[in-house]
């Protein structure tokens, strides 16, 4: 069931027309409403700044457990939200309130006073605004979209920048060629700031450390300053200071590890005493981030499946990510078998043939379904045609829950078989209907 409107989504609607363009990579127009506060963006607490192209988000839930495990507040930064925008901005471990996001936003609007300006960059600033008037100890901040032109990327000198993975994504404004999207990415590295650099391929690794030499940026490179692997149930990490043995992650996947790895390193390079062992442990226990791998135990959609179904969401929407969900499936069904279905919806900038190919051979059946409420999404028909093309059996499905009835009616075709285990799964928009219909 949807939010009811609040003040802020008439003032977010208002937003919305400053700008004819949705994404425009330039920093002029935020930097001018940003003089016009006061430069809110000056009187942050330290800020550790993450970028990339997968595993971003969970770094910073990571970072954020661990900092707040120690008793410290944080701040947080994070896009898009699931179900309400007030999701993107965290106040000292608290989102903030409907009263101030409206009030902040207003006030946004009324100094911008109609000059072009997008969505992002007027909701960054108030973001600021917000964050600057709220003591914390620690800001994390996830860029939007690339690096270099982001609209986050005004921080003069963060305490720490991190950059996760780098794979194809947002094509139509970051390109297609791996090095150019990893130079955007490398933008937020900044003179003499410690950089965390996650699992990286060859090329996009050489492109960033480049940047960090010649910005004199010390550089800790996953996989030689620091690893971490699993272990006999445990997550065993290492870097020049030591070894840690820890807790699994109580995010899924093995790609958690890397991320979990990646924040660790970046707490234990940022000094002020972030980087505590115990910290660091509680964090790993503690740690929530919606939709990614995220179990359902309740709700219409879980009632609707297949009895003793198990039933996860994740928002990856790239084949990268889906290739780090199919390992994390694969490892589930390793562990206790049950076939997997999935329920997929997209939107028709992402390349769906690219997503679904890492399930071929794992997934029994793709349900496609339209995100509702979505203008760019793929229609269940098109997303038909690519899962088929990727080698996956395949139906369209009118919606979320005509699909859980279409799987619900293969799995009483193969009853000898054990419940099933069913992912939602494609887009952070289509998490974002589940979540809010499935409460």
């Amino acid at each position: 069931m949807s939010l009811p409107a609040t003040r802020s989504d008439a003032v977010l609607e208002r937003l919305l027309s400053l700008h004819p363009k949705k994404i425009d990579l330039v920093l002029d127009r935020i930097q001018r409403l940003l003089a016009q506060l006061g430069h809110p963006e000056r009187a942050l607490p330290p800020v550790i700044h993450v970028a990339g192209t997968n595993g971003k988000g969970s770094t910073c839930a990571f970072s954020r457990a661990m900092l707040e495990a120690q008793g410290l507040k944080v701040h947080v930064y994070s896009s898009p939200h699931l179900v309400e925008f007030r999701e993107r901005i965290r106040l000292g471990g608290v989102l903030i309130s409907e009263e101030e996001l409206s009030a902040t936003l207003e006030e946004c609007e009324r100094i911008n006073d109609g000059a072009p300006i997008t969505f992002f960059e007027i909701t960054t600033a108030a973001a600021f605004l917000a964050f600057a008037r709220h003591k914390a100890d620690a800001l994390v901040l996830e860029v939007g979209l690339g690096g270099k032109y982001d609209a986050t990327n005004v921080i003069a000198k963060p305490r720490m920048t991190i950059i996760t993975p780098i794979g194809l994504d947002h094509a139509e404004f970051l390109g297609e060629q791996i090095a150019g999207i990893a130079a955007e990415k490398a933008g937020i590295v900044k003179p003499g700031v410690p950089l965390v650099v996650g699992n990286q391929e060859d090329v996009p690794r050489d492109v960033i450390l480049r940047r960090a030499d010649a910005l004199s940026a010390p550089a800790y490179v996953f996989g030689q300053d620091f690893f971490a692997h699993q272990e006999h149930g445990r997550l065993v990490y290492q870097d020049t200071d030591g070894l840690l043995d820890l807790p699994l992650p109580k995010l899924i996947g093995r790609h958690q590890i890397e991320n979990a790895a990646t924040a660790i390193a970046g707490l234990r390079r940022a000094g002020h005493g972030w980087g505590k062992d115990s910290a660091i442990e509680r964090g790993l226990r503690t740690v929530e981030w919606p939709a990614r791998l995220q179990r359902l135990h309740r709700g219409p959609l879980v009632e609707a499946a297949p009895e003793g179904a198990e039933v996860w969401l994740d928002g990856g929407h790239n084949p990268h990510g889906a290739a780090a969900v199919a390992s994390a499936m694969a490892d589930l069904e390793d562990r206790g078998e049950r076939p997997l279905y999935l329920i997929c919806g997209m939107l028709r900038t992402k390349d769906a043939l690219g997503f679904l190919q890492p399930f071929r051979g794992l997934a029994r059946h793709v349900a496609t379904v339209t995100i509702p409420g979505e203008p760019m999404s793929l229609g269940a028909g098109e997303l038909y045609d690519r899962a088929r093309g990727a080698g996956l059996d395949a139906a369209p499905a009118e919606d979320i829950e005509d699909a859980m009835l279409q799987l619900a009616a293969w799995t009483r075709a193969h009853s000898k078989e054990p419940p099933p285990r069913i992912l939602i799964c494609g887009s952070l928009y289509l998490a974002g209907v589940v979540l809010s219909e499935n409460s």
